[in-house]
């Protein structure tokens, strides 16, 4: 980041809120008596309000976290073929569509006067300094095998990094007891399956759903360890392969009426009938927005209510 960015950031921080900055380092960010901090992220180092009162939001990940810590955001993006906010985290009328999650609609995001902008690099890299010029903008790096680390940044940079660790650690806690409670855990392959507008995904053990199932110290299919791919979060699967979705079990998900058709079509033919799990009647429908799109500790946590409801003794 140049001076000159790093000094209108802090300007827009100071006029926006009336606070001046500090310094701190990546892992602890210090504030002083002015009511602010620096928070080191995925593009660097931002100052922003200690307790930030509006506040938009440009990943699905990040309107979980804001909620989940008692944050209702002004704003958030929202997924292809999504036209409401995340049903599973109760009223969210309130907020307004700032755009799609590849395309955030910057003059929108600038007409709410945010505070603080919370976005990922993976998503939005393109858009940092447009964002920057809004309001202070802190971006997590990747998504999935690191939605741990981004809940508790996010957390440091809403004011709330204390009860971002309670609740990680009660998540965590929960999973482990969980896993307790379910016969021969760790030899039960657990199958993932997503179905996409264009294609069939199974997720492996570092997407968000695959960490929750790997906490709980279940089993995966050989297939879905993904242990021949540099990028073990999900592999595609061709209509003609079916046979490699196939689990003990299988928890199944398809978001909007471009997937759920896709879905229709393979689960009403023959090679999804013959899978075992769905003989077995052991392959369940689950909600795309926890299972996939939520990747938080409220998602997680509803993911280990399905997973006891359909597993544990």
């Amino acid at each position: 980041m140049s001076r000159r960015t790093a000094t209108l950031l802090a300007g827009l921080a100071l006029a926006a809120a009336a606070l001046t900055a500090c310094s701190s380092d990546p892992v602890a960010p210090a504030a002083d008596d002015s009511g602010t901090q620096q928070i080191t992220h995925a593009m660097g180092t931002t100052t922003i309000p200690l307790h930030p009162k509006k506040v938009v939001v440009l990943d699905t990940d990040k309107i979980d976290t804001a909620v989940s810590l008692g944050v209702t955001p002004i704003g958030a993006v929202q997924l292809p073929e999504a036209d409401k906010p995340p049903a599973y985290l109760g009223d969210l009328s309130a907020m307004k569509d700032v755009g799609e999650i590849s395309e955030p609609d910057l003059e929108a995001i600038a007409a709410l006067q945010p505070d603080l902008i919370l976005g990922s690099k993976f998503r939005q890299e393109k858009f940092y300094d447009e964002l920057s010029a809004i309001a202070p903008t802190v971006f997590t790096d990747r998504v999935g095998i690191t939605w741990k680390e981004n809940f508790l940044l996010d957390g440091k940079a809403l004011g709330q990094e204390q009860k971002a660790k309670d609740l990680l650690a009660g998540y965590e806690t929960r999973a482990e007891e969980l896993g307790a409670k379910i016969p021969n855990a760790a030899m039960l392959k657990v199958s993932i399956v997503r179905f996409m507008p264009a294609e069939i995904r199974v997720y492996g053990p570092e997407g968000f759903s695959g960490i929750v199932v790997g906490d709980v110290g279940l089993g995966r299919p050989d297939r879905q360890l993904l242990a021949n791919k540099d990028d073990k979060r999900f592999d595609k699967v061709s209509p003609e392969r079916i046979a490699d979705l196939d689990g003990d079990v299988m928890f199944v998900t398809a978001q909007g009426p471009t997937a759920q058709g896709q879905q229709k079509k393979v689960t009403d033919g023959q090679l999804w009938k013959d899978l075992g799990a769905v003989k077995a009647g052991k392959a369940w429908d689950v909600d795309p927005e926890t299972w996939m799109t939520g990747i938080g500790v409220t998602a997680a946590n509803k993911i280990l209510d399905d997973l006891q409801t359909h597993l544990a003794a």
